[in-house]
């Protein structure tokens, strides 16, 4: 990137936007490319949001630009900015990351903040499929330290990157295995799972914009428009729930009525769904009635 010598923080951001805008502001989900130049600024330079108010005219240092073209360049690639930095923020806490899996999400807390309204027992046992980074499995341990949580993924990459969120977090209630869904944990029952599962249709434009582009189809995509994994959750996690066990779900903003009819087949009852910050249906579940257990 050229700029002038010595910018100031507010000279930084607003080049930083300049040429981050016509990255940014194309696709579905317009990005506000301050916004992004600022977190680049705080996250490369390791400053505040309070060092960045009060002294907007502070002049970078050589150094300081040094550490901030390359990362600002790989941006301007598409590259997105978690993968840049090696790690990112989900419920209260930072996470490890990597592309071989998706990148934590804030409407993807709602299934965290669904999960801890449920009546479950004090010492509940709670399976994550599809955990990826481990961020809902984490995130429900650290809030309910006397929860079991186990979370479960395909990728070996995977699993051992949540392995590793694990032991950065020093939860000693939370473990990960591999496994293509329910097929590592035969026998077991838990009084709660939560997936936030491939759900995205093959022909769905959004997979050639943002982020995605740099996400693993296999953590994205699912055939029969995108509910073939939902479904196959959905019909065999009653013979892995307790009675009145419960399981929710993340799903595409027009899933939500497909995803209720798969969950009341499947033997749930009190289904419902939950729209996330932005006003989308995104979230679903239901309770397992005691008798439909298989």
């Amino acid at each position: 990137m050229k700029t002038v010598n010595n910018p100031t923080l507010t000279q930084w951001l607003q080049q930083a936007a300049a040429l981050l805008t016509p990255l940014l502001e194309t696709g579905p989900v317009p990005v506000d490319a301050i916004q992004e130049a600022r977190r680049i600024l705080l996250e490369v330079l390791d400053i505040n949001a309070t060092t960045l108010m009060l002294y907007p005219e502070r002049e970078l240092t050589q150094a300081q630009l040094q550490q901030l073209e390359p990362v600002l360049t790989r941006r301007l690639t598409g590259e997105p900015l978690a993968h840049i930095l090696g790690h990112w923020y989900f419920w209260d806490f930072k996470l490890a990351v990597a592309p071989c899996t998706l990148i934590p999400r804030p409407d993807t807390e709602l299934l965290v903040e669904q999960c801890l309204t449920l009546h479950l027992p004090a010492q509940a046992k709670v399976l994550d499929l599809g955990t990826g980074t481990g961020a809902i499995a984490l995130a429900l341990a650290r809030e309910k330290p006397r929860w079991t949580v186990t979370g479960v993924d395909l990728q070996p990459d995977a699993v051992a990157l949540a392995k590793h969120n694990v032991q950065l977090l020093a939860l000693s209630n939370c473990q990960i295995k591999q496994s293509s869904w329910f097929a590592a944990i035969a026998g077991q029952q838990f009084d709660l799972i939560v997936s936030n599962p491939p759900y995205i249709d093959a022909e769905d434009p959004h997979l050639a914009w943002g982020d995605v582009r740099f996400e693993p189809d296999s953590a994205l995509v699912a055939p029969e428009q995108g509910l073939a994994d939902i479904r196959h959750i959905c019909t065999q996690a009653p013979q892995f729930l307790t009675p009145s066990g419960w399981l929710w779900l993340e799903h595409g903003y027009q899933q939500a009525d497909a995803v209720q009819r798969i969950l009341t087949e499947a033997g749930f009852s009190s289904v419902q769904s939950v729209k996330d910050y932005g006003g989308q249906w995104r979230i679903s579940g239901g309770q397992l009635s005691a008798q439909l257990q298989l």
